[in-house]
């Protein structure tokens, strides 16, 4: 400004303005030259998509532990309805998820998908032809959309996920701002309720509720939903660990414990964490969010370390599914004990007899074992090896009649 009014000056010279006044003149002029084109949004065609700026803090109530729940909404160019979801992250899992979720919200799919420029939706910003992220466009390919994202530092091409934002903000962040929430489902229950009453309010300068809109303009115009939902879908090589489990964002998954030292492949989504080796699936689980914890198979485990994982309720129940007899005995060698998990060894061993002779026999035994109060582990073996079960329970104890020369009769005795 000031070498334009410099040049001014030297033009007009004694007839010019003063600096002041020639600001206060040229910025009214300058604002007039600005010019905004109207955008008309047909109906299902756009998507406008975006996060807002403040967060929901989510309390763990074990730890307390705080994390910030990021608030996603994407809102239709025709209606203006709007779908809001609380989500762990920004990350490109959660970005997606929250997309699905939002067509499975508005139970189809627009033409056409507006993002920010964040990291989940383009790799790589430019004016002309951003890079999305590969991700990204598999889900627009899956859903039969397209994504073009918003021009860098031109927020105008996104106005309508602007307004949608600062709505948002006070309809729904405003009204949550004195709750405290522990689960992101107690949170996006209540964000729900109030997104609702959002779209159910009457817009004054339309005369209609954003859910009238959308009943009546996008929802007949958008394309109907594919037959399977879409899941983000992660791979990673592994190599497992001496304690047969491979680590997938700081929480530990199993493997069977003879692919220790080998290399495995692992594909991960928001529900499922699966893991191959060689091309043969070897293992699955289903995905944990808790940090440095286990998810552990028994059966991956070498045979010296699954004692460790029983409890004796889970001993219990399995000596009930073969019988009575047999949870008699493993609850007779559990209080035997001083401490329960000395006599895991024991009642697995009991109860692993059944791969060699059967439900039927063992209950057999057991009660045998019971009737002569010798309820152990070698005993009952013995009786099923020599097959010697249910013969102590026929074997009558009473004297028998024996007839002989050498046998006394009563009147023998005086």
């Amino acid at each position: 400004k000031q070498l334009l009014w410099e040049e001014y000056v030297a033009e007009h010279q004694h007839r010019a303005y003063r600096y002041s006044q020639f600001c206060e003149h040229y910025l009214r002029w300058h604002k007039m030259q600005k010019r905004s084109m109207r955008q008309i949004h047909t109906a299902g065609d756009k998507l406008f998509i975006d996060y807002c700026g403040p967060t929901i803090p989510v309390v763990n109530p074990d730890t307390g532990e705080v994390r910030y729940a990021q608030i996603f909404v994407a809102t239709l160019g025709a209606s203006n309805y709007t779908y809001v979801e609380a989500c762990p992250s920004q990350k490109l899992e959660h970005w997606l998820e929250a997309h699905a979720n939002a067509f499975t919200h508005f139970g189809g799919v627009p033409a056409l998908l507006i993002p920010d420029n964040l990291k989940a939706a383009v790799t790589k910003t430019d004016r002309y032809e951003p890079k999305l992220n590969d991700s990204y466009r598999k889900l627009a390919n899956h859903y039969g959309t397209a994504v073009m994202p918003t021009r860098p530092y031109k927020p105008k091409d996104k106005a309508k996920a602007e307004n949608a934002v600062l709505i948002v903000e006070r309809w729904i962040m405003m009204r949550l701002r004195h709750r405290v929430f522990h689960t992101f489902h107690v949170l996006n229950l209540a964000i729900r309720e109030l997104m609702d009453d959002l779209n159910q309010r009457e817009m004054k300068q339309l005369g209609a509720s954003r859910k009238a809109l959308f009943d009546s303009l996008d929802k007949p115009a958008l394309k109907p939903l594919p037959v399977q939902r879409y899941l983000y879908t992660e791979s990673k090589r592994a190599k497992v660990g001496p304690d047969y489990h491979i680590e997938y964002r700081q929480h530990y998954y199993s493997v069977p414990h003879q692919l220790v030292g080998q290399h495995v492949e692992l594909e991960a989504n928001v529900r499922l964490i699966q893991i191959y080796h060689q091309g043969n699936l070897v293992s699955q689980h289903p995905a944990s969010q808790k940090a440095h914890g286990l998810s552990t198979h028994t059966e991956h485990m070498p045979s010296n370390h699954q004692y460790q994982k029983w409890s004796p309720e889970r001993l219990l129940n399995w000596g009930g599914n073969v019988g009575a007899a047999t949870r008699q005995v493993v609850s007779t060698q559990l209080s035997a004990k001083d401490h329960p998990a000395q006599a895991y060894r024991s009642c697995l061993g009991l109860l692993n007899l059944t791969k060699k002779y059967g439900d039927v026999r063992l209950e057999q035994a057991c009660k045998d074992a019971l009737m002569v109060n010798k309820p152990y582990l070698r005993f009952i073996r013995n009786l099923l090896k020599n097959h010697r079960e249910g013969q102590l329970s026929s074997e009558s104890h009473t004297t028998p009649d024996i007839q002989h020369s050498n046998v006394r009769g009563p009147n023998s005795y005086h």
